[in-house]
Order: C-alpha cells, then structure tokens, then sequence
C-alpha cells in the first residue's frame, strides 16, 4: 500500500483510516461501518506485512459529511 500523502489529508475534517483484522471479511466489514458513517473513499484493496499478523484495509474519509454529501 502506497504512503499517506499530504495532499489526502490536507485539510480539518480529513482523515486516513487503517483497519487490521485477522482476515479480509472482518476488515472489509469494519472499513464499510466506518465508511457508512462519513464521505469516503471506500475501502482498499487488502495488503498484508510481512512479519505482522492481520490484514489491512484503509480509507479516507471526510468527517465534515453524512455518507449522502450533506454537511454536518
């Protein structure tokens, strides 16, 4: 998986999220709760480390916005 950049992070209200879980249902379940909650990315495709346990998943997100784009 590619770096944080600064630009997706850039401003108040913008966030990286990284969920590890022991398998790729768990972290894609935990990314989509996350992603229901806020203007997202969506999840990422799983990426492993190797020498750690889990998987991992990422999404951006913006927490200034309801999942439909309305501001909050």
């Amino acid at each position: 998986m590619k770096p944080i950049s600064e630009v997706q992070i850039a401003g108040p209200g913008l966030a990286a999220v990284d969920v590890v879980a022991g398998d790729e249902e768990t972290a894609a379940a935990a990314v989509q709760a996350l992603c229901a909650l806020w203007w997202s990315s969506g999840p990422s495709r799983p990426w492993r480390v190797p020498g750690q346990a889990g998987v991992r998943m990422r999404a951006y997100v913006d927490i200034r916005r309801e999942p439909d784009g309305t501001c909050v």
